[in-house]
């Protein structure tokens, strides 16, 4: 029925696993439509089918101010610690410096259960931070709450990756080294922060247990899409 058919987060679940939405989407649109992807982390897949065709590759935000680099900060032995009941020195340190400030965050976890585990240590430090993942009925109420600032912060699973725009906000994750954050993921995770021309600039920090190649590639795309975009200026 459709005249053109546009496909925004192409590179994102349930999408790119789900051959019955690609069908979908095929069946949807008239012969000769056009599918239009939108994406800021095409997949090597998405990138090689249309490598001889027609995209636009656009490298900067809307308010011409660079993607922040994220900085990578070791934390070594952090499951073991939320396992004894403390938060990392270090991950304490960077969110009550965020509580001093005012300033709303996201911590992205690897795991729903080490999140878990995670949560009423937090709740020490304030007892409105609150955790949010796919399974939760409340998560969309929770994203409200940060975005009018009735709660500081939230500890997040990857469900809050992409998709949601928060003010002013500042990003932690722990585990980055984990195999859930791909360099994609971090990309993402990272775009979260400086979304706003008031506010275009904030921290995006990757707490690890070594790092990974997926991590390097992430902020070595971030340079490169920032340089790309300085010089098209």
């Amino acid at each position: 029925a459709f005249d053109v058919m546009i496909v925004d987060e192409a590179d994102a679940f349930p999408y790119t696993f789900d051959e019955t939405l690609q069908r979908a989407v095929e069946k949807a649109k008239r012969k000769d439509a056009p599918i239009v992807y939108v994406t800021a982390t095409p997949s090597q897949r998405l990138l090689h089918s249309f490598y001889m065709e027609s995209y636009s590759f656009i490298p900067k935000r809307y308010h011409n101010h660079p993607l922040p680099v994220p900085q990578f900060q070791a934390l070594w032995g952090y499951e073991k610690s939320f396992n004894r009941g403390k938060i990392p020195k270090k991950l304490k340190q960077w969110t009550e410096e965020r509580l001093s400030r005012n300033e709303p965050f996201l911590i992205f976890f690897p795991t729903i259960s080490l999140m878990k585990i995670a949560t009423p240590l937090f709740q020490l430090i304030n007892e409105h931070i609150l955790a949010v993942h796919a399974e939760d009925s409340e998560r969309k109420e929770k994203v409200v709450k940060l975005r009018n600032k009735e709660v500081p912060g939230l500890l997040t699973t990857t469900i809050l990756e992409r998709g949601i725009t928060i003010s002013n906000v500042q990003v932690a994750v722990v585990g980055a080294e984990s195999p859930i954050f791909t360099a994609s993921a971090l990309i993402q995770i990272a775009g979260r922060v400086g979304r706003n021309i008031q506010f275009n600039d904030g921290d995006v920090l990757y707490f690890h247990h070594g790092i990974t190649i997926e991590m390097d590639e992430a902020r070595a795309k971030i340079l490169f899409y920032n340089k790309k975009g300085f010089f098209n200026e």
